[in-house]
């Protein structure tokens, strides 16, 4: 956590993270003895950070200068400088590599052709140079302090490091023979600047660091690494701290500078970190490995963490960072955040005790917990529409975590669940197919909840709950007796019992199936017609009409939830009909109709009156030449006109369809196919499918079939299907 620009090198994750601490230390190993963050309330969180000044969102930081931070915004090469009072963000010129130099607000900016200190409130500028592009005989090293640093080559061979103070006074610093490169100069303490070098000898690199006296403009202090040497350094007036990447994974070297002695009091052992961050506070080395807060793994490297040299013990600073700089006081600055908290940039500072803390003092105004942005959940969803398929939407503020989302029916407690395990957009989409019960029946209209509960991934904060409501509604269907939009078939066994089947259409399968049976009752052999009249009783709920043996027709309201209320009588003398239609309207006025063939083959029309007392007005004669059909059947709409239309199977087999004309008529028939003598019965089922137009279901010894209609009067219906919606009760005697 030095001043050097936070290296942008990812590597894999993290697989397993243990900690050990070593070289004689005792105590809680490693930051498994840090407490975890406090989560507070989200209006305690706001008020922390409306009480600080604001920090650019996405932006890291890069340096600390007397009265600002140097800032870089995320996927950019740009910098900017953030007014530590008040928030306020300069850009800084695009194409130039800045740093802070560790001294007031002094900002070291260069290019290929020369290089500058600038004052970054006030712009001007103490000490600038020529480099070797601009017509100069160096290269760029570095800054730190007040001073400018580059190398030049020297004509026997070597490099000489040479710094550039105020005044055009430029002095050597120390001279290198040959094999001497990557020579790196930064901001360390107030009084010394930290060099990084690498040597060749043999084919093979060795790494060093330096610290020069800024006063003296000479080395004082010498060290090296047993690494590759790319793990960041951090120097203090008592340590030197650098990450070391071995075989067995990563690890920090601590360097007493009074003594010399190297420490490795820190191993990530079995661990593959990306960018490890170190910095010293006192005699507390921090650390954490930045970009925890979108991983998609759980790490201890994920805190900030602050290991105390002589003890050993860890203190828990922030749940996650993102970067760090230090001031030119040696404070340390985070740039990370804590679920308490949120985001935005900390200070490190000791307590009364001696142990660092975390103060915030810039915040973005973004949470570090999980938290929902909003929802794109409809208060009313109409699943009558596209095939009962809506896209409903949970915003979170970051996609690294395993959501599930349940929406619940408040009256049956029916659900449908969604599960995802991400990383996903932060906009979590679940495309709902209006099913519930894994996928195993049709959604039913009503008052539901949905609730979420999402856990961060990365186990950075807890586990986030929301919940809210909705209401389902569609259009009441004619054979929807429980009130979910799918069609119910009835089929009575031969013991007299009624069951009710409520189907389901297979999406991905492309079937209709049986989601629940129940036994509506006994005693249902008194009847010799049951037909569903969809809803002739005004509660737009589907109804039953039956007609006994002496030819009373009876009425049985739905009550919506799959049962029906105690049969009231609409009149005798129904006996005289051999084929009774109902559940389409066919008058179009939006109430369901009746239609009846007597003996002699006239077609009676009985329309509806939306009142229970009295269902159905006096009867009318709708046609004639119904009496070669052995079986009629009310569809709907299947001819594309708006207005219900009848079906009609003649002795040979041969379907018919007579097209509604809308006044309780219907136009001469038209053939539709043979064959259909195979079925003992044909029904009207309404839209089974769920892509708007009504189906046929057919039943008989060659087993059922859904027919779904096209919507096409010359060819109202598609091939056949298996519908094993039935298959389990193989003793029907009669289905509508």
């Amino acid at each position: 956590m030095s001043h050097v620009r936070p290296s942008g090198r990812r590597l894999a994750a993290v697989v397993t993270v243990v900690l050990a601490v070593t070289a004689g230390l005792t105590g809680t190993a490693g930051p498994a003895g840090a407490a975890p963050s406090v989560p507070v309330s989200a209006t305690a969180r706001q008020a922390a950070a409306q009480s600080a000044v604001p920090f650019p969102a996405g932006h890291r930081i890069v340096g600390v200068t007397e009265s600002g931070y140097l800032t870089k915004a995320p996927s950019s090469v740009a910098h900017s400088w953030v007014r530590a009072s008040d928030g306020a963000v300069t850009a800084l010129p695009d194409g130039v590599i800045v740093s802070s130099t560790g001294a007031d607000d002094l900002l070291a900016m260069s290019t290929p052709y020369d290089a500058r200190l600038e004052d970054a409130p006030t712009g001007e500028q103490p000490v600038r140079i020529r480099l070797r592009a601009g017509g100069g005989t160096g290269a760029y090293a570095g800054a730190a302090g007040r001073a400018l640093f580059s190398t030049a080559s020297r004509a026997e061979g070597g490099i000489d490091l040479r710094m550039h103070t105020e005044g055009d006074r430029t002095s050597t610093v120390i001279s290198w023979p040959r094999g001497v490169n990557a020579v790196s100069v930064r901001a360390g303490t107030s009084t010394h600047a930290l060099l990084t070098y690498r040597t060749l000898a043999d084919g093979f690199f060795t790494y060093h660091w330096a610290l020069i006296d800024l006063a003296a403009g000479s080395v004082t202090e010498t060290g090296q690494r047993d690494d590759v040497g790319t793990g960041d350094i951090a120097v203090s007036t008592n340590h030197v701290a650098w990450v070391e990447y071995g075989t067995e994974g990563p690890s920090i070297v601590v360097h007493t500078r009074a003594t010399g002695e190297n420490r490795r009091v820190a191993t990530f052992a079995g661990s593959i970190a990306r960018d490890i961050k170190v910095g010293l506070q006192g005699d507390h080395l921090v650390y954490g490995d930045p970009g925890g807060l979108s991983d998609t793994y759980d790490s201890t490297l994920h805190d900030l963490t602050a290991l105390d040299l002589r003890t050993g013990t860890t203190t828990h600073l922030l749940d996650h960072l993102t970067s760090a700089a230090t001031a030119p006081d040696g404070v340390l600055h985070v740039r990370g955040g804590t679920v308490g908290g949120g985001e935005g940039l900390y200070r490190i500072t000791p307590d009364a005790g001696g142990t660092p803390t975390a103060s915030l003092v810039a915040s973005t105004g973004e949470p570090t917990g999980l938290a929902l942005v909003g929802h794109d959940v409809p208060a009313v969803i109409d699943l009558g529409r596209d095939r009962g398929r809506v896209k409903l939407r949970w915003a979170l503020t970051r996609n690294n975590a395993e959501l599930r989302v349940t929406l619940r029916h408040v009256r049956t407690g029916m659900s449908a669940q969604q599960v995802f395990q991400g990383p996903e957009a932060t906009n979590f989409t679940f495309d709902w197919r209006g099913a519930v019960d894994q996928g195993r029946a049709t959604a039913p209209n009503g008052d539901y909840t949905w609730e979420i509960t999402a856990r961060p991934r990365n186990g950075i904060g807890p586990v986030l709950s929301s919940s809210g409501t909705f209401t389902v509604t569609r259009e009441p269907a004619p054979h929807d007796f429980n009130d979910n939009g799918s069609p119910d078939l009835l089929a009575r066994d031969s013991g007299g019992g009624l069951h009710r089947v409520d189907t389901h259409f297979d999406t991905l399968d492309d079937q209709l199936v049986s989601a629940e049976n129940e036994l509506v009752g006994g005693g249902w052999n008194t009847y010799d017609q049951i037909e569903a009249a969809g809803d002739i009783g005004g509660a737009s709920t589907g109804d039953l009409v039956a007609r006994d043996k002496s030819g009373v027709l009876w009425h049985y309201l739905g009550k919506g939830d799959g049962t029906f209320a105690t049969r009231t009588r609409i009149g005798g003398g129904w006996g005289v009909y051999d084929k009774i239609a109902a559940g389409s309207d066919v008058t179009n006025d939006g109430k369901s109709d009746l239609l009846a063939t007597d003996k002699g083959g006239v077609l009676w029309l009985y329309k509806g009156t939306g009142d229970w007392r009295a269902p159905f007005a006096g009867r009318v004669e709708a046609g004639t030449g119904y009496g070669a059909y052995d079986q009629i059947t009310a569809t709907g709409d299947i001819g594309g006109a708006k207005t219900g239309d009848l079906i009609a199977r003649d002795d040979a087999g041969v379907l018919w369809l007579h097209l509604g004309k809308g006044d309780g008529t219907f136009a001469a028939r038209t053939r539709i196919g043979g064959g259909w003598g195979a079925y003992d019965y044909i029904v009207g089922t309404g839209d089974a499918d769920r892509d708007g137009r009504p189906d046929l279901y057919a039943y008989g010894a060659e087993g059922a079939f859904h027919y779904s209609g096209t919507g096409d009067w010359r060819a109202p219906f598609g091939s056949r299907q298996g519908a094993p919606a039935l298959g389990t009760y193989p003793d029907h005697t009669a289905v509508s």
